[in-house]
């Protein structure tokens, strides 16, 4: 089959629920990720075949195929064909996963990955209400097979089974914070993001056609082990993750182009990286959050190598207890794991979240000189999302 290689991904800055992006419309939004994509490499964007971009809440202004609506509302080749997935928080990275299928098994020789969520104007579960009046999405035939928990729930039978306590996940939450800063302070997300252009609005919340640039990851927050100490727990009365543990809502979108080898030599493009090999995994529904233990080894199985030959992974930060845990079971390094701070600081863009990571594993195996990273996230529904890059 042919190879797969990653000519280069880009990222907007992720916005904080209500902030600087809550003006962008997610069309508009995604939109600004792939044409900077197309500029940075100066593909011509009619030879890119098909678009496959994640998000999860596909009601109103993120439904109708967002994927197609942000590609044409750009501007861009109506021949292109667009995809958007749903695979819950791995949306964009199973997105990702599924381009690197299309291009593996020579449909195409040239994809866009992408992810787009604007987690203010379309909030978690819109699609989902009972106030739209559609029923309910888990018939009454589930509840014999499986209990039905909310990822809170499920963080905190993580902390559990693996005796992650709530200083554990004080800990984790400062580190995350703190590895954040010192990534924007040494510019270390420089050549990864491109900026919004985000419409300013009168007093009557219309436009009044100027825009301000928005360029910088907005969740950040300075803190203390103190100050998380002293945070409520989200979940349950004596629960171990708060605000500061769990990741935030927010606002964002990225973009990945992959090609074959040969399609990249013909475009004069020079690769960053390649996809070595990729998964979905199904986990217990209950638990629900185990997904990257599973992915994860299953992709070194693959790749026959062990944990300390990536130098780099990227675990999605959806509550801390999920990153510690694999820690845990992995054995790894957490010197290796999100080492420029993760969802809990830079927040987590639902469907834009696995592009965003991939982003930042590309950019960073680059900037450390490092040869592989491995990218995974927990999905709602208990799935785990597996990408190995290699440089």
């Amino acid at each position: 089959m042919p190879e797969v290689v990653i000519i280069d991904a880009v990222r907007t800055p992720v916005g904080r629920r209500n902030g600087g992006l809550a003006n962008v419309h997610p069309a508009d939004l995604l939109g600004t990720a792939l044409t900077a994509l197309l500029e940075r490499t100066s593909v011509d964007p009619g030879a890119v075949q098909q678009l496959v971009a994640g998000c999860v809440s596909q009601v109103g202004e993120q439904s109708f195929n967002i994927a197609r609506t942000a590609w044409l509302a750009a501007g861009l080749p109506l021949t292109t064909a667009a995809t958007t997935v749903d695979t819950q928080c791995g949306s964009s990275q199973q997105a990702a996963n599924l381009a690197a299928s299309l291009i593996a098994s020579g449909t195409v020789d040239l994809a866009v990955a992408a992810g787009v969520e604007s987690m203010t104007r379309i909030p978690i579960g819109s699609n989902s209400s009972k106030k739209l009046g559609f029923g309910v999405p888990i018939p009454k035939t589930y509840f014999g097979r499986y209990e039905f928990t909310s990822q809170f729930e499920g963080a905190e039978r993580i902390a559990g089974r693996w005796g992650i306590s709530r200083q554990d996940t004080d800990a984790f939450g400062l580190r995350s914070q703190q590895l954040a800063a010192r990534a924007w302070a040494e510019g270390r997300f420089d050549t990864q993001i491109t900026p919004v252009d985000t419409p300013v609005l009168d007093d009557d919340e219309k436009p009044t056609g100027e825009s301000v640039a928005f360029s910088r990851d907005e969740g950040l927050r300075e803190t203390t082990a103190e100050a998380l100490a002293a945070l409520k727990p989200v979940a349950r009365p004596d629960g171990v993750h708060t605000a500061g543990t769990s990741s935030q809502i927010s606002d964002g979108a990225a973009a990945v182009l992959l090609a074959t080898p040969e399609r990249a030599a013909q475009l004069g493009l020079t690769p960053k990286a390649r996809v070595a090999h990729h998964c979905l995994v199904g986990v217990d529904p209950v638990l629900m959050l185990t997904g990257p233990i599973d992915a994860t080894n299953l992709l070194l199985e693959r790749a026959g190598i062990g944990i300390a030959d990536v130098d780099l992974f990227e675990i999605n930060e959806a509550f801390a207890s999920v990153v510690l845990a694999w820690e845990r079971e992995l054995k790894a390094d957490p010197a290796t794991v999100n080492p420029n701070g993760g969802a809990i600081a830079l927040g987590h863009p639902l469907g834009g979240t696995g592009v965003i990571l991939l982003t930042k594993a590309l950019h960073e195996l680059e900037r450390t000189g490092g040869r592989r990273a491995l990218v995974s996230m927990c999905c709602g529904g208990g799935l785990g999302t597996g990408t190995l890059i290699e440089r």
